[in-house]
């Protein structure tokens, strides 16, 4: 029955009737809150759930009325200076628009369940967020069943497909090729272009991708769509007798050579064409063995231009030039080229109806465009959008399995007190690996540490002060929104202490749910190191000065290599925001006997750490051991193969304890290191210290 009024709901809520829902929400007196049922009949869970389909339904219109009203000024602020170019922008687009009839919008959709493909160049550690936020755009609009195909490096492989098995939204399938396989294609092609060989793998996708694929959409890392690309997948249908690729026409003046003094660019067709979208009729260009023709024409080619200088563009304008029977003409609107030298608005003057941004400068979103505002809220919006909210399932048309997550979340009541908190253990965070550049290899001693530790925002400024302390490789693991994460990466590329920092390896958890899912995002942190040894901390605690260097000298010194050891770093604590920091043993106890620092938690928690022994490390020389007590959390040093945290502790309480007492029933030693030590920092309590706290918090536990 439960099951019937829940489809019942979300048929209702999503189709139907969301006014209702409204009117009726909104007229809901106290004493309606605490009843169990409703004019419709649903339970006090089912209400809320009401809530939250309304909230979604509002924030998606919200989005929809930001495009639109970005996309309205611009042409309410282009009408009048359209008046005087008329007559080019007509002759401007007067090609692309013969390409098509004017009874476009009378073809018949593509089948809602027609599987749309789609294939991406991305390579490297920064160009996975571009990915994502063209990703967010095409799903945001789309209608049908997507297959994305990645070209990728081992790196963009790793972070892609983490985000996408993570972020489990229904009817996409993602596929990899790797570029190892495919560099030595394109290799040989010198190339003047930042992308470098990876700009010129798109030459190759008739040979990469499967025989079966008959014909697919390519698209730069830098586009935004402002469309459901099923209206561009539908393009397919016009191509008539040879026509194999269809492209838009280059906005700026490159190919005619006219930008400076002796200029001289790829031969092309007109203006030629610029590939940031592309559609492949894959069938057509193996019949022609397109491998062999772009091959012999580069090859004619570089003998008088030596190099390319718009990568794989180059070529496909030279082979264009020589057979001009291949190309489709793209109406201009699929793909507004936002260039420094950009002739873009003789489109946008002339077209209502904007199908594609592409950020094809170099300076991306501080490109020169007297417009660039209008464009830059509409790829802003998609930046900071709540992924989440995109995992909305093709009514119709839904060939997606449920994973075990789906099951497990399936599976929780509802209706039970304990939901949020049952649900926090098993849900599927979105996890972006890697958002920032990495570039750290271990050093060959075997001796390497990697600091771990996870955050939120209301800690982000402690990132600096811990990086000044540790300088060896860390990993962090953030647990923030959509919108908080570019902030982060706003202060982490202004911040000169850690713009510079290629050993730190930041790692974006997408927030979801009510509780901060502290040991997953422990673990997820964890599993991305790479040194044979890892510091397991917090993000409040600054090690003592030269830690990593100690730790090193001490793994070397120590035989650990066939023992399950420990190495506890002592902890300590401070109420001051503004301390000189110890430099030695010596100075520390100094401090400690003066009462500017204490042994961590003394006074609310001692337990926690009683087993260090503070009293022996005082005139310890010598590392010792110590015995494994219940509630014991200290911070250790251990082997990369460590157990790994019980994902089921979220919030605040006991989830470095469980970690601690599996260690100890493995056959862990704990071993206090005589001349290491860790402070903590004071800060504002978290909100989930605030939330464990409160009553109805206690009663879940």
């Amino acid at each position: 029955m439960k099951r019937r009024k829940l489809s019942a709901l979300l048929l209702v809520g999503l189709c139907t009737l969301p006014a209702v829902f409204i009117v009726y929400l909104a007229g809901r007196d106290e004493s309606s809150e605490t009843s169990a049922d409703n004019v419709f009949g649903f339970s006090g869970r089912e209400a809320r759930l009401a809530e939250r389909v309304r909230e979604m339904e509002e924030q998606n219109q919200l989005l929809r009325r930001q495009l639109s009203i970005s996309q309205n000024q611009l042409m309410s602020f282009m009408s009048d200076g359209s008046n005087n170019d008329t007559g080019d922008a007509y002759a401007y687009n007067e090609e692309s628009s013969s390409s098509h009839s004017g009874c476009a919008n009378k073809e018949p959709e593509v089948p809602k369940c027609e599987i749309v493909h789609v294939a991406i160049v991305c390579a490297g550690y920064n160009s996975s967020r571009s990915v994502v936020t063209l990703v967010k755009s095409i799903l945001f609009y789309r209608r049908n069943p997507l297959h994305i195909h990645f070209i990728s490096d081992s790196i963009a492989q790793l972070i892609l497909q983490t985000l996408f098995s993570t972020w489990m939204v229904p009817a996409v399938e993602v596929s990899f090729y790797l570029t190892d396989s495919i560099q030595s294609e394109v290799s040989w092609i010198p190339n003047k272009h930042y992308s470098g060989v990876f700009g010129l793998m798109k030459l190759t996708l008739s040979k990469t991708l499967p025989d079966t694929l008959q014909k697919v959409i390519v698209l730069d890392t830098d586009v935004t769509f402002a469309t459901d690309i099923s209206e561009l997948w539908k393009i397919f249908r016009r191509f008539s007798g040879k026509q194999a690729l269809a492209l838009v026409e280059n906005q700026s003046d490159w190919y005619l050579g006219k930008l400076w003094k002796n200029h001289r660019p790829w031969p092309a067709l007109g203006r030629g064409f610029n590939t940031g979208v592309i559609l492949l009729d894959l069938q057509k260009l193996r019949n022609i063995n397109w491998m062999q023709l772009w091959r012999m024409i580069a090859e004619k080619e570089l003998v008088s231009m030596l190099n390319t200088q718009l990568a794989d563009q180059d070529i496909f304008n030279a082979v264009l030039k020589q057979n001009p029977h291949l190309i489709y003409h793209l109406p201009c609107q699929w793909n507004v080229q936002l260039s420094d030298n950009t002739r873009s608005e003789l489109c946008y003057s002339e077209v209502t109806d904007l199908k594609i941004i592409h950020w094809n400068s170099p300076k991306k979103l501080k490109v020169k465009n007297k417009h660039v505002e209008f464009f830059r809220n509409l790829y802003l919006t998609f930046l900071e959008y709540d992924g989440n909210l995109l995992r909305r399932e093709l009514f119709g048309c839904n060939r997606t399995k449920q994973t075990l997550v789906q099951l497990q979340l399936n599976a929780i009541d509802e209706d039970d007190q304990c939901y949020e908190f049952r649900r926090a253990q098993v849900v599927q965070h979105r996890t972006h690996l890697y958002y920032i550049d990495y570039d750290y290899k271990p050093s060959f001693d075997g001796n390497d540490v990697t600091l771990v530790a996870q955050l939120s925002m209301d800690r982000l400024q402690m990132i600096e002060a811990l990086c000044k302390h540790w300088e060896g490789p860390i990993s962090f693991a953030l647990y923030m929104s959509d919108a908080e994460a570019q902030q982060f990466l706003s202060y982490a590329v202004g911040s000169d202490i850690l713009k510079n920092r290629k050993n730190v390896g930041y790692h974006i958890v997408y927030k979801d749910g009510q509780f901060y899912p502290v040991n997953f995002l422990r673990n997820v942190a964890l599993q991305q190191v790479t040194t044979p040894w890892v510091f397991l901390t917090d993000i409040d605690f600054l090690p003592m000065s030269e830690l990593y260097e100690y730790l090193k000298r001490t793994i070397s010194n120590t035989d650990m290599s066939n023992r399950k050891q420990a190495l506890v770093i002592p902890a300590f604590e401070t109420q001051r925001y503004r301390l000189k920091f110890p430099r030695s043993k010596a100075e520390l106890l100094s401090m400690l006997d003066m009462g500017t620092l204490f042994t961590f938690r003394y006074h609310v928690w001692t337990k926690g750490h009683a087993p260090t022994n503070y009293g022996k490390w005082r005139t310890a020389t010598t590392p010792y051991k110590v015995n494994w007590e219940v509630d014991f959390e200290p911070y250790v040093v251990v082997r990369r193969n460590v157990p790994e945290y019980d994902r089921r502790f979220v919030g605040f309480g006991w989830n470095k304890v469980s970690h601690i007492m599996e260690l100890h029933a493995r056959g862990y030693e704990f071993v206090v290191l005589p001349n290491a030590f860790i402070i903590h920092m004071p800060h504002a309590p978290s909100f989930d210290i605030a939330k464990f706290r409160t009553r109805d918090r206690k009663s879940v536990v």
